[in-house]
């Protein structure tokens, strides 16, 4: 007897059990309609770059003598960025400038008349006739005076006024001598080598200075792989100067989203490798097409960003979000209420019956959390959350809000 008692008390409570769960509801978890502000934002990536670079190439091979900046350094343009080293050069030049100096030495004994030696010679010769020639008048003098006196005869005189002639003539060939020392176009002839003896050590000059390779633009020296003693060749790359203040980011739109993108946009830029800090900025030109990128099918949208202290370098990879469209006083729900089964919708629950109704709606803006509903929901209305419980049409539950 006390064992068939205990049967039928097990079965009752089995029964208890089973009539609960089969009356009990299914708990599902609703959220409100909200009035809100919403900020439609598109997340993605970008690679930094400068807003304006300049790469500097080496002119001709040699080896790198000095470096006179550091990556990361500010430079003016025109600043001196390394050295070549070209010794041979330098002893090319020295030698060029000894030639010009002697033959402007040589033009300036032209300029005077001739060579020293020679000119020193005449103007000997020229003396030492001047003083004869001064005797002789003194003695001419003399004899004319004697004639007077029946002292001398005539012919003596004219014979001493002879030999002042022939001073004379001598005097006047020594000076024709002087004159002929120095032609017009000896003079053409020294300056045209002295023309040709200072191109040269400008064109030597030249190659030097070349040797200094410059910067062509003023910026920050952003890449700088050479080290002092490294040999290049003509052409190579010895660094990039770029403006890293603003920068241009380069951000990367998946073609979906891109109808979403305009430019003047808001655009905020985070960097993983410094946390909790973030640049901002805006769009300044659409893709002009679309590419591959891996998997993916972008647009590159490019986007100009203020980056003061030049904390963002180039080639940075970034996390870049748009700000694309903002919206005050929106209907919104959160995005996991949103299903995608017989169109776009949501399970809304009728608060009369404690059923929920399947209601297709139609979306506009939206963020990482919430989607703006434009139509198919009123203010206060409750969406069901994503749970265990498969809901379908009529199903009534136990709501619990959220």
């Amino acid at each position: 007897m006390k064992k068939l008692l205990a049967l039928l008390a097990l079965v009752a409570v089995a029964g208890w059990f089973v009539y609960r769960d089969q009356t009990e509801l299914p708990k599902v978890p609703f959220a409100k309609t909200a009035r809100e502000r919403l900020a439609s934002t598109l997340s993605t990536n970008g690679r930094l770059e400068p807003l304006t670079y300049t790469e500097v190439r080496v002119p001709a091979p040699g080896l790198i003598q000095k470096l006179m900046v550091l990556q990361g350094s500010t430079v003016r343009a025109g600043q001196a960025l390394a050295e070549l080293a070209a010794p041979d050069q330098s002893e090319e030049l020295t030698a060029a400038q000894a030639r010009v100096a002697q033959m402007n030495a040589e033009l300036s004994a032209l300029e005077a008349g001739g060579r020293g030696s020679e000119i020193a010679e005449i103007e000997g010769a020229q003396a030492r006739l001047r003083g004869q020639r001064e005797a002789a008048q003194k003695n001419l003098d003399a004899l004319n005076r004697l004639v007077q006196a029946s002292a001398a005869t005539k012919f003596e005189a004219d014979q001493a006024a002879q030999g002042i002639r022939d001073i004379d003539n001598q005097l006047q060939s020594l000076a024709q001598k002087r004159f002929s020392l120095v032609a017009r176009t000896d003079l053409d002839a020294a300056r045209a080598r002295i023309r040709e003896a200072q191109a040269s050590v400008d064109l030597i000059a030249g190659r030097i200075s070349r040797n200094i390779l410059k910067s062509p633009t003023a910026g920050s020296v952003y890449n700088l792989p050479i080290r002092a003693g490294a040999f290049l060749n003509a052409g190579d790359i010895l660094g990039s100067v770029g403006q890293l203040d603003p920068v241009r980011v380069r951000v990367y739109v998946d073609e979906p989203e891109l109808g979403r993108v305009a430019t003047g946009q808001p655009v905020r830029i985070t960097w993983d490798a410094l946390p909790g800090r973030e640049w901002t900025g805006k769009v300044e030109q659409k893709p002009t097409q679309v590419i591959a990128l891996g998997s993916r099918q972008v647009g590159e949208v490019l986007c100009t960003i203020a980056n003061p202290g030049a904390e963002l370098v180039p080639g940075t990879n970034v996390n870049a979000f748009i700000l694309t469209q903002v919206v005050e006083n929106a209907l919104t729900i959160p995005r996991t209420a949103v299903r995608r089964e017989s169109g776009t919708g949501v399970y809304l629950l009728d608060k009369t019956t404690g059923t929920v109704q399947w209601r297709n709606i139609r979306t506009g803006a939206s963020d990482a959390l919430r989607v703006e509903v434009l139509s198919g929901l009123a203010d206060a209305d409750l969406v069901a959350q994503p749970s265990d419980v498969a809901l379908k049409p009529g199903l009534k539950i136990a709501p619990t809000i959220q």
